[in-house]
């Protein structure tokens, strides 16, 4: 794009949660209006409905919907009695919430290495950080690849630990046709409006197979209540909008046709940049990818975003901070070393300073003259 171009037209940046509307507008205008019509603002047949729609595309038996993804994560972590003494396996290379979910259920994470090429959890670490007070993992799907999901449910079965998988990141990603959310024990969703199946607020939910499991859940998430509104043990208030509920709907029939679309622009990108100095996203054998952010590393990131910013285009960085440097959280954060030589995490420091997000959502390819030339300019400022 020529620079007077650029000049006229809005950023195009890593995430578009107006795109996304425009997209899907006519039909969230008219959930939002029949929502309203209803009468029914709360645990309604709308969240009902979302439910039994989101459970059937995962392929879960049980999706309870909850007010957030970092809700998600804490609530599944209690409905399995994690708490204060207990510790949870997880990565530092990740959005923070994940962490600070941990930490609330008065758990100590104790957070491990990341692989450099998928930057998901590195398994291999795994085995040592697993101790006498270990009571789940939490691999991080991170980007939209599923983490090596085959190897830690392996080291799992042996151990005996739950896996509680974050999937905020990749809905509708899969390994070898199962899709995340269905190869721990509980999986765990974000519906912030940024991501690929994204609400128009806050919104999480929840994925398992476990019965009991599942009506803890239910009564947790709502004060403790039993059928007869009974608080039968200590709970929040983590319930879904009648609104989000039906705008999710919407979105959830198109929400393939929108991770294919978000696949055709970074096919482009692994095709184009491959000749570049950046190291560029991988997927595993059996894995699909799908690319809630095309994140590439290179030595000059910050150099490299300076440039795309200049030219109107914006691009993130998915995290400048590992989750263990955040000052708030030092004291509550253990880091497991492979090597007592080692200190801090190599590869997830490392990946701090070289990562860099380009964008990759759907609204960018609602036009070839938008793929041709804003997927070009980016390509041409990271050369």
């Amino acid at each position: 794009m020529a620079d007077s171009k650029m000049k006229r037209n809005p950023v195009v940046s890593t995430s578009s949660p107006l795109d996304d509307f425009n997209t899907h507008r006519l039909e969230v205008e008219a959930a939002i209006s029949r929502v309203l019509e209803s009468g029914v603002y709360i645990d309604g047949k709308e969240t009902e409905a979302f439910e039994v729609e989101l459970a059937e595309y995962i392929g879960a038996k049980h999706v309870i919907s909850v007010n957030s993804g970092t809700d998600a994560l804490s609530l599944s972590l209690r409905a399995l009695g994690i708490g204060i003494g207990d510790e949870v396996i997880t990565v530092s290379h990740t959005a923070l919430a994940t962490v600070a979910a941990i930490v609330a259920t008065g758990a100590t994470p104790v957070v491990i290495d990341v692989d450099p090429s998928t930057m998901t959890m590195d398994v291999h670490q795994v085995l040592n950080a697993v101790g006498e007070h270990t009571k789940a993992i939490m691999p991080v799907h991170l980007y939209g690849h599923p983490a090596d999901m085959v190897d830690l449910e392996k080291i799992a079965s042996v151990h005996g630990i739950p896996i509680v998988e974050d999937c905020a990141q990749a809905i509708g990603a899969e390994i070898s046709g199962r899709r995340v959310g269905t190869i721990g024990h509980l999986g765990c969703f974000s519906f912030y409006p940024t991501k690929n199946l994204g609400a128009m607020g806050d919104g999480g939910a929840i994925t398992t197979n476990d019965d009991h499991v599942a009506s803890r859940l239910r009564r947790i998430k709502q004060y403790g209540w039993d059928a007869e509104r009974i608080g039968q043990e200590f709970g929040v208030n983590s319930r879904m909008d009648e609104i989000q509920a039906a705008i999710l709907r919407t979105k959830l029939n198109r929400l393939d046709q929108m991770n294919r679309a978000r696949q055709q622009i970074a096919e482009t990108y692994l095709t184009t940049l491959a000749d570049s100095a950046a190291s560029l996203p991988v997927t595993l054998p059996a894995h699909t990818h799908v690319y809630h952010l095309f994140v590439v590393q290179h030595e000059q990131r910050d150099s490299i975003r300076t440039a795309l910013r200049s030219r109107g285009i914006g691009a993130g960085i998915h995290y400048a901070t590992p989750a263990h440097l955040h000052p708030g959280y030092r004291q509550n954060v253990r880091v497991a070393h492979s090597d007592p030589k080692t200190f801090g995490l190599p590869i997830t420091e490392k990946l701090a300073r070289t990562v860099l997000s380009i964008p990759v959502h759907p609204g960018l390819s609602t036009s070839a003259s938008m793929i041709a030339n804003d997927v070009k300019e980016i390509i041409d400022s990271i050369n």
